[in-house]
Protein backbone atom coordinates (compact mmCIF):
# COMPACT_ATOMS: atom_id res chain seq x y z
CA UNK A 1 0.00 0.00 0.00
CA UNK A 2 1.29 3.30 -0.79
CA UNK A 3 2.27 5.80 2.32
CA UNK A 4 1.39 9.19 3.21
CA UNK A 5 3.06 11.83 5.02
CA UNK A 6 1.93 12.74 8.11
CA UNK A 7 1.67 16.52 8.50
CA UNK A 8 4.68 17.91 8.23
CA UNK A 9 6.67 15.52 9.96
CA UNK A 10 9.20 12.26 8.57
CA UNK A 11 6.60 9.97 9.47
CA UNK A 12 5.01 8.11 6.68
CA UNK A 13 1.36 6.32 7.33
CA UNK A 14 -0.88 4.19 5.30
CA UNK A 15 -4.18 6.20 4.06
CA UNK A 16 -5.91 2.98 6.12
CA UNK A 17 -4.66 2.71 9.69
CA UNK A 18 -5.89 -0.21 11.89
CA UNK A 19 -7.93 0.85 14.92
CA UNK A 20 -7.77 -1.32 17.72
CA UNK A 21 -10.19 0.23 20.42
CA UNK A 22 -11.71 -3.62 20.74
CA UNK A 23 -8.66 -5.41 21.34
CA UNK A 24 -8.79 -3.55 24.90
CA UNK A 25 -12.04 -5.18 25.25
CA UNK A 26 -13.66 -3.02 27.67
CA UNK A 27 -16.69 -1.22 26.15
CA UNK A 28 -16.73 -4.37 23.68
CA UNK A 29 -18.42 -7.93 23.88
CA UNK A 30 -17.22 -10.64 22.63
CA UNK A 31 -13.45 -9.87 22.01
CA UNK A 32 -10.62 -12.94 22.39
CA UNK A 33 -7.66 -11.73 22.46
CA UNK A 34 -5.94 -14.37 20.32
CA UNK A 35 -8.63 -12.97 17.44
CA UNK A 36 -7.40 -9.26 18.00
CA UNK A 37 -3.51 -10.28 17.35
CA UNK A 38 -4.38 -12.60 14.74
CA UNK A 39 -6.44 -9.52 12.52
CA UNK A 40 -3.51 -7.15 13.60
CA UNK A 41 -1.48 -9.23 12.22
CA UNK A 42 -3.39 -9.93 8.93
CA UNK A 43 -4.03 -6.09 8.71
CA UNK A 44 0.44 -5.71 8.62
CA UNK A 45 0.38 -8.78 6.03
CA UNK A 46 -2.64 -6.57 3.75
CA UNK A 47 -0.33 -4.05 3.84
CA UNK A 48 -1.61 -1.94 6.32
CA UNK A 49 1.46 -0.87 8.76
CA UNK A 50 -0.16 2.08 10.45
CA UNK A 51 -1.76 0.94 13.87
CA UNK A 52 -3.26 3.56 16.22
CA UNK A 53 -4.37 2.45 19.91
CA UNK A 54 -4.69 4.38 23.22
CA UNK A 55 -3.57 4.16 26.77
CA UNK A 56 -7.49 4.23 28.05
CA UNK A 57 -8.77 0.79 25.56
CA UNK A 58 -8.83 -1.64 28.38
CA UNK A 59 -5.97 0.09 30.27
CA UNK A 60 -3.04 -0.23 28.50
CA UNK A 61 -4.19 -4.46 27.18
CA UNK A 62 -4.76 -3.11 23.56
CA UNK A 63 -0.86 -1.68 23.31
CA UNK A 64 -0.20 -5.10 24.65
CA UNK A 65 -1.83 -7.01 22.02
CA UNK A 66 -0.89 -4.46 19.69
CA UNK A 67 3.34 -5.20 20.51
CA UNK A 68 1.79 -9.00 20.42
CA UNK A 69 1.25 -9.00 17.23
CA UNK A 70 3.88 -6.63 15.23
CA UNK A 71 6.38 -6.25 17.96
CA UNK A 72 8.78 -8.41 15.68
CA UNK A 73 8.24 -5.91 12.76
CA UNK A 74 8.48 -2.98 14.68
CA UNK A 75 10.95 -1.49 12.20
CA UNK A 76 8.13 -1.69 9.36
CA UNK A 77 5.12 -0.40 11.05
CA UNK A 78 4.04 2.92 12.31
CA UNK A 79 2.67 3.31 16.27
CA UNK A 80 0.04 5.86 16.88
CA UNK A 81 -1.37 5.97 20.80
CA UNK A 82 -3.03 8.59 23.00
CA UNK A 83 -2.85 9.67 26.51
CA UNK A 84 -5.93 10.26 27.57
CA UNK A 85 -7.83 13.92 29.24
CA UNK A 86 -6.90 12.34 32.77
CA UNK A 87 -2.97 12.02 32.55
CA UNK A 88 -2.51 15.80 31.20
CA UNK A 89 -0.22 17.85 33.61
CA UNK A 90 3.20 17.61 32.11
CA UNK A 91 4.67 14.89 34.88
CA UNK A 92 1.43 12.78 33.79
CA UNK A 93 2.21 12.93 30.34
CA UNK A 94 5.86 11.74 30.79
CA UNK A 95 4.49 8.96 33.17
CA UNK A 96 1.75 7.66 30.45
CA UNK A 97 4.30 7.97 27.70
CA UNK A 98 6.92 5.87 29.34
CA UNK A 99 3.70 3.10 30.16
CA UNK A 100 2.71 3.05 26.79
CA UNK A 101 6.34 2.69 25.70
CA UNK A 102 6.71 -0.08 27.79
CA UNK A 103 3.35 -1.98 26.44
CA UNK A 104 4.34 -1.36 23.19
CA UNK A 105 7.58 -3.13 23.75
CA UNK A 106 9.04 0.28 21.77
CA UNK A 107 11.38 2.69 22.69
CA UNK A 108 9.70 5.19 20.45
CA UNK A 109 6.26 6.40 19.18
CA UNK A 110 5.65 7.64 15.71
CA UNK A 111 2.33 9.54 16.61
CA UNK A 112 1.58 10.47 20.25
CA UNK A 113 -1.88 12.32 20.10
CA UNK A 114 -3.74 14.10 22.94
CA UNK A 115 -6.88 11.45 23.18
CA UNK A 116 -9.65 14.12 24.14
CA UNK A 117 -9.13 17.51 25.55
CA UNK A 118 -8.65 18.71 29.08
CA UNK A 119 -11.78 18.75 30.93
CA UNK A 120 -13.65 16.21 28.96
CA UNK A 121 -15.46 12.95 31.18
CA UNK A 122 -15.32 15.30 34.26
CA UNK A 123 -11.11 15.32 34.24
CA UNK A 124 -9.34 18.24 35.50
CA UNK A 125 -8.51 21.22 33.46
CA UNK A 126 -4.59 21.84 32.59
CA UNK A 127 -3.54 24.33 30.38
CA UNK A 128 -2.84 23.35 26.71
CA UNK A 129 0.31 25.17 27.09
CA UNK A 130 1.18 22.41 29.85
CA UNK A 131 0.19 19.59 28.34
CA UNK A 132 2.29 20.67 24.89
CA UNK A 133 5.30 21.51 27.34
CA UNK A 134 5.61 17.77 28.02
CA UNK A 135 4.56 16.77 24.30
CA UNK A 136 7.33 18.66 23.10
CA UNK A 137 10.17 17.33 25.68
CA UNK A 138 9.01 13.83 24.02
CA UNK A 139 9.99 14.67 20.86
CA UNK A 140 12.98 16.62 21.82
CA UNK A 141 14.25 13.26 23.67
CA UNK A 142 13.21 11.32 20.11
CA UNK A 143 10.42 9.01 22.05
CA UNK A 144 7.88 10.23 19.99
CA UNK A 145 8.48 11.31 16.54
CA UNK A 146 5.28 13.54 15.66
CA UNK A 147 2.47 15.17 17.85
CA UNK A 148 -1.37 14.53 17.46
CA UNK A 149 -4.66 15.62 18.74
CA UNK A 150 -8.10 13.44 19.03
CA UNK A 151 -11.83 15.32 19.31
CA UNK A 152 -10.37 18.70 19.43
CA UNK A 153 -12.38 21.61 18.03
CA UNK A 154 -10.56 23.95 15.22
CA UNK A 155 -10.37 26.53 17.99
CA UNK A 156 -8.41 23.87 20.42
CA UNK A 157 -6.30 23.11 17.74
CA UNK A 158 -5.44 26.62 16.77
CA UNK A 159 -4.72 26.73 20.85
CA UNK A 160 -2.81 23.79 20.61
CA UNK A 161 -0.48 24.95 17.24
CA UNK A 162 0.88 28.37 19.40
CA UNK A 163 3.01 25.60 21.65
CA UNK A 164 4.11 23.85 19.09
CA UNK A 165 3.66 21.70 15.85
CA UNK A 166 0.13 19.28 15.74
CA UNK A 167 0.67 17.00 12.57
CA UNK A 168 -2.81 15.54 12.51
CA UNK A 169 -6.18 15.62 14.29
CA UNK A 170 -8.52 12.10 14.70
CA UNK A 171 -12.48 13.10 14.74
CA UNK A 172 -15.01 11.38 14.07
CA UNK A 173 -15.60 10.77 10.63
CA UNK A 174 -17.64 9.06 7.94
CA UNK A 175 -19.97 9.00 5.46
CA UNK A 176 -22.96 9.18 8.22
CA UNK A 177 -20.95 11.51 10.13
CA UNK A 178 -19.00 14.80 8.81
CA UNK A 179 -19.07 17.53 11.32
CA UNK A 180 -15.43 17.88 11.12
CA UNK A 181 -15.98 19.08 7.09
CA UNK A 182 -17.67 22.28 8.86
CA UNK A 183 -15.31 22.89 11.74
CA UNK A 184 -12.08 21.68 12.01
CA UNK A 185 -11.09 20.71 8.31
CA UNK A 186 -10.44 23.94 6.92
CA UNK A 187 -8.05 24.67 9.35
CA UNK A 188 -6.03 20.94 8.74
CA UNK A 189 -5.83 21.97 4.73
CA UNK A 190 -4.53 25.43 5.57
CA UNK A 191 -2.06 24.28 7.74
CA UNK A 192 -0.99 20.63 6.56
CA UNK A 193 -2.11 18.77 9.15
CA UNK A 194 -3.26 14.99 8.96
CA UNK A 195 -6.93 13.98 9.45
CA UNK A 196 -6.94 10.42 11.10
CA UNK A 197 -10.88 9.41 10.54
CA UNK A 198 -12.26 7.24 13.51
CA UNK A 199 -15.38 5.27 13.22
CA UNK A 200 -14.49 5.46 9.34
CA UNK A 201 -17.30 3.06 8.88
CA UNK A 202 -19.57 4.60 11.71
CA UNK A 203 -18.72 1.46 14.02
CA UNK A 204 -19.97 -1.06 11.29
CA UNK A 205 -23.04 1.06 10.22
CA UNK A 206 -21.74 1.20 6.93
CA UNK A 207 -21.15 -2.49 6.80
CA UNK A 208 -24.61 -2.72 5.83
CA UNK A 209 -24.72 -6.22 8.04
CA UNK A 210 -27.21 -4.48 11.04
CA UNK A 211 -30.54 -4.76 9.85
CA UNK A 212 -33.52 -2.61 11.11
CA UNK A 213 -34.44 -3.76 15.08
CA UNK A 214 -30.65 -4.70 15.85
CA UNK A 215 -30.37 -4.60 19.24
CA UNK A 216 -26.51 -4.56 20.96
CA UNK A 217 -25.86 -5.62 24.37
CA UNK A 218 -25.65 -2.87 26.93
CA UNK A 219 -22.16 -2.96 27.35
CA UNK A 220 -21.71 -2.54 23.85
CA UNK A 221 -20.54 1.03 23.44
CA UNK A 222 -22.65 1.18 19.69
CA UNK A 223 -25.97 0.65 22.11
CA UNK A 224 -25.53 4.51 23.23
CA UNK A 225 -24.59 5.20 19.20
CA UNK A 226 -27.18 7.93 17.93
CA UNK A 227 -26.64 6.44 14.40
CA UNK A 228 -28.47 3.53 15.60
CA UNK A 229 -30.70 4.96 16.83
CA UNK A 230 -34.55 5.76 15.43
CA UNK A 231 -34.80 7.99 12.19
CA UNK A 232 -31.29 7.87 11.60
CA UNK A 233 -31.00 4.18 11.50
CA UNK A 234 -33.84 4.72 8.72
CA UNK A 235 -32.40 7.33 6.67
CA UNK A 236 -28.90 4.64 7.03
CA UNK A 237 -30.86 1.82 5.57
CA UNK A 238 -32.16 3.97 3.10
CA UNK A 239 -28.45 5.43 2.06
CA UNK A 240 -27.30 1.81 1.94
CA UNK A 241 -29.57 0.49 -0.45
CA UNK A 242 -28.13 4.06 -3.19
CA UNK A 243 -24.76 2.71 -2.06
CA UNK A 244 -25.09 -0.75 -3.22
CA UNK A 245 -25.41 -0.26 -7.24
CA UNK A 246 -22.15 1.76 -6.57
CA UNK A 247 -20.18 -0.92 -4.90
CA UNK A 248 -21.50 -3.74 -7.10
CA UNK A 249 -20.07 -1.33 -10.12
CA UNK A 250 -16.50 -1.40 -8.48
CA UNK A 251 -16.89 -5.71 -7.21
CA UNK A 252 -16.15 -4.45 -3.58
CA UNK A 253 -17.92 -4.26 -0.70
CA UNK A 254 -19.69 -1.59 0.82
CA UNK A 255 -17.32 -1.13 3.78
CA UNK A 256 -14.66 -1.40 1.06
CA UNK A 257 -16.82 1.55 -0.76
CA UNK A 258 -17.12 3.79 2.03
CA UNK A 259 -13.38 3.48 2.90
CA UNK A 260 -12.41 4.56 -0.80
CA UNK A 261 -14.49 7.42 -0.25
CA UNK A 262 -13.60 8.86 2.73
CA UNK A 263 -9.82 8.69 1.79
CA UNK A 264 -10.44 10.69 -1.44
CA UNK A 265 -11.26 13.60 1.12
CA UNK A 266 -8.42 16.37 1.39
CA UNK A 267 -5.97 15.33 4.02
CA UNK A 268 -7.98 12.21 5.22
CA UNK A 269 -6.47 8.93 6.35
CA UNK A 270 -9.65 6.37 7.42
CA UNK A 271 -8.72 4.42 10.86
CA UNK A 272 -10.78 1.23 10.71
CA UNK A 273 -11.25 -1.06 13.34
CA UNK A 274 -11.43 -4.97 12.67
CA UNK A 275 -12.99 -8.04 14.83
CA UNK A 276 -11.51 -11.05 12.63
CA UNK A 277 -8.46 -11.16 10.23
CA UNK A 278 -10.82 -11.34 7.02
CA UNK A 279 -12.16 -8.06 7.79
CA UNK A 280 -8.76 -6.74 7.96
CA UNK A 281 -7.77 -8.05 4.88
CA UNK A 282 -10.83 -6.74 2.93
CA UNK A 283 -10.69 -3.28 4.23
CA UNK A 284 -7.14 -3.00 3.51
CA UNK A 285 -8.36 -4.28 0.21
CA UNK A 286 -10.24 -0.57 -0.34
CA UNK A 287 -6.93 1.36 -1.21
CA UNK A 288 -7.32 -0.30 -4.09
CA UNK A 289 -11.11 1.08 -5.39
CA UNK A 290 -10.81 4.11 -7.21
CA UNK A 291 -13.57 6.58 -7.52
CA UNK A 292 -13.82 9.02 -10.54
CA UNK A 293 -15.06 12.57 -8.95
CA UNK A 294 -18.23 12.33 -10.10
CA UNK A 295 -19.04 9.09 -8.22
CA UNK A 296 -17.03 10.81 -5.16
CA UNK A 297 -19.99 13.83 -5.19
CA UNK A 298 -22.49 10.84 -5.76
CA UNK A 299 -21.60 9.32 -2.77
CA UNK A 300 -21.47 12.48 -1.10
CA UNK A 301 -25.24 13.35 -1.79
CA UNK A 302 -26.12 9.71 -0.57
CA UNK A 303 -24.50 10.28 2.40
CA UNK A 304 -26.14 13.55 3.26
CA UNK A 305 -29.61 11.76 3.60
CA UNK A 306 -28.23 10.99 6.92
CA UNK A 307 -26.15 13.94 8.08
CA UNK A 308 -28.34 16.50 7.01
CA UNK A 309 -30.68 15.42 9.79
CA UNK A 310 -27.82 15.46 12.53
CA UNK A 311 -26.79 18.96 15.23
CA UNK A 312 -23.70 19.89 15.10
CA UNK A 313 -22.84 17.98 18.29
CA UNK A 314 -19.38 15.88 17.58
CA UNK A 315 -20.49 13.37 20.28
CA UNK A 316 -21.36 10.45 18.23
CA UNK A 317 -22.60 8.86 21.54
CA UNK A 318 -25.40 10.06 23.87
CA UNK A 319 -22.95 9.23 26.74
CA UNK A 320 -24.40 10.65 30.18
Amino acid sequence: MFKRTLGTSTVQITPILMGTWQAGKRMWVGIEDADSIKTIRAAYEAGITTIDTAEVYGEGHSEQIVAEAVSDVRDRVEYATKVFANHLKYNQVIEACERSLKNLKTDYIDLYQIHWPSGSFNSEIVSIEETMNALNHLKQQGKIRAIGVSNFSSVQLAEAAKYGRIDSLQPPYSLFWRQVEKDAMPYCIENNISILAYSSLAQGLLTGKFAPGHKFEPEDNRSKNKLFQGENFERAQQALDKLRPIADRHNCNLAQLAIAWLIAQPQTQAITGARYPEQATANAQAAEVKLSAAEVAEIDRIGRIVTDHLDDNPLMWSWE
